[in-house]
């Protein structure tokens, strides 16, 4: 089963982030090379004279990876077929990995830092016995990335051994936490989590089944969930539906995941997405659906067609790559250019640079190409290399680029710093003119169901004020973005979607109140 663990460690150490430079020592430029063109440090600004090498740390221009859940129940090997699902989930959580397993009543754990190749080996699953099992793979969206933090969260109670594992963000934990505290509940992690443990634990009924609805119509925000029992697994999703949720069978034995990706790797056959509020209820062998919430107005996360979702993942029975390319045929209609070649800034790109390359009539090309093989930090040579963050990424091709006229596709702009480097470079490789097209619209609003964006201060879109100021920050010849409109008319049309990282109109009483930031459960 672990045969192919080496390549695998390979495939899964594509961490797709940008890496911005943290100067520790001082430097001879003046504006210091680590600052931003308007002044912003991207670390602790330098100070005198003279370089040393630094350590580049990968600190993504992109939105941040959601966390991804996978369940199989009623399979001898339940733990192992986990374990292969966590790993077509890899690109949703690159902080931690874990799994959980039920066997003769008892609840068997395993997980730590890290990438799923690094937490598991044969031996750890051999300790994983039972044929239901839950896993996660985490990037922090509430609480740091920090071990105790890791999923499944497992603990035991009067009724009981209980394991979660969570995809999204429950906007009023800080709330529900604080109360908790107050009755004397003591919190063992800083993710939000933990509070559905608690409220269970705390409901004043021995009954599982009830316990456990009324600690889920307790959260607001975004939850896709597995909750395992010594008796039943539960796989949840919240009423608005944010975060995805499948579910699909390998013979007699049911997959629950984020993505049906998971399903592929495990042969298991893919039936349909969970609906806003439906939860499935493993028992005995026996799969009960029933949507025991309040019916409220969906709100799927569109971003999960523009960037997070696996293009080999299917959405309303489509794969999420159609889609792409769709979105790339729509920018090419929206925002035309006379070039002579079509590029993406690869991996999630590339699809909608093909579409607009097929729409637009222009060639399409591989203009750059990024390694995979990228750590989570680097050394910095002593000699100062420009753009060095985007180099160890990222490298263009001089002979597709030198002397053209370049349409480069992305699908985001957050910050601004990975782009205006890429334009540097493809300049430095001789292109003459460059047009970046993005297949979405301005991210100008954070979001809070379950992706770590940075702060609205932080998002070009938001502070610059106009597309002509953000395309004077990343030096391209035009700027062109998706308009909303072209996208809602891509995406399926039988759901309704969250476009609040767009528009900033947040789903009713799902935003939290107040200040929200990922430490603060800390």
């Amino acid at each position: 089963m672990l045969a192919a663990k080496f390549l695998a460690q390979a495939i899964c150490a594509v961490v797709d982030k940008e890496m911005t430079r943290r100067c520790f020592s001082p430097c001879d430029t003046d504006p210091c090379e680590n600052q931003s063109q308007d002044g912003s440090s991207f670390a602790a600004p330098c100070l005198g004279a003279k370089r040393h090498p630094v350590a580049v740390e990968l600190t993504p221009d992109k939105p941040h990876e959601a966390c991804g859940i996978v369940a199989v129940c009623g399979h001898p090997e339940a733990a192992k077929l986990t374990y292969l699902g966590l790993y077509a989930l890899q690109h949703r959580g690159q902080e931690s990995a874990g799994i959980a397993t039920i066997h003769e009543g008892r609840m068997h754990v395993h997980k730590g830092s890290g990438l799923v190749a690094d937490v598991f080996d044969e031996a750890a699953l051999r300790r994983l016995p039972g044929s239901v099992a839950i896993g996660h793979v985490r990037y922090s969206t509430t609480g740091s990335s920090l071990e105790t933090n890791a999923q499944p969260l497992v603990a035991n109670y009067r009724g009981g051994a209980l394991a979660v594992a969570h995809n999204g963000n429950i906007t009023n934990a800080a709330n529900i936490r604080e109360e908790l505290e107050q009755r004397g509940a003591i919190f063992q992690s800083s993710t939000d989590t933990e509070v559905l443990i608690h409220l269970v634990a705390q409901a004043a009924t021995a009954d599982f089944d009830e316990a456990l609805f009324m600690a889920l119509v307790r959260l607001r925000g975004a939850y896709s969930m597995l909750v395992l029992h010594p008796e039943r697994l539960v796989a949840v999703k919240d009423p608005r539906g944010f975060r995805p949720l499948c579910f699909g069978k390998l013979g007699n034995a049911y997959v629950m995941a984020s993505e049906s990706c998971a399903l592929d790797i495990m042969n298991a056959e893919y039936l349909r997405e969970l609906a806003p509020g439906e939860m499935l209820t493993y028992r005995d062998g026996e799969l009960l659906a029933t949507r025991p919430f309040p019916p409220a107005e969906p709100a799927f996360c569109v971003f999960e067609y523009i960037y997070f979702s696996r293009p080999d993942s299917l959405a309303q029975s489509r794969s999420i790559y159609e889609y792409r390319e769709r979105l790339g045929q729509q920018l090419a209609e929206e925002h035309p250019a006379e070039a002579d070649v079509v590029i993406a800034v690869p991996d999630s790109s590339i699809p909608a640079a093909i579409g607009y390359a097929r729409r637009s009539g222009i060639p399409y090309a591989m203009g750059l190409i990024r390694s995979h093989y990228v750590g989570r930090t680097f050394i910095e040579p002593d000699q100062a290399i420009r753009d060095f963050g985007a180099r160890i990424k990222y490298n263009a091709v001089r002979s597709v680029l030198e002397d053209k006229r370049v349409v480069v596709v992305d699908d985001s702009i957050v910050r601004g710093t990975t782009s205006r480097k890429i334009v540097n470079m493809l300049r430095a490789a001789g292109a003459r003119e460059i047009h970046m097209r993005i297949s979405a619209p301005p991210w100008r609003n954070p979001c809070y169901f379950g992706i770590d964006t940075p702060r609205r201060e932080r998002l070009i879109a938001a502070t610059a004020g106009d597309v002509e100021t953000i395309r004077q920050f990343i030096g391209c010849d035009t700027l062109g973005f998706l308009s909303l409109e072209g996208l809602l008319k891509v995406v399926p049309r039988t759901q309704q979607y969250c476009t609040a990282c767009f528009t900033g109109d947040y789903p009713p009483g799902q935003a939290p109140t107040g200040e929200f930031t990922k430490q603060i459960l800390e």
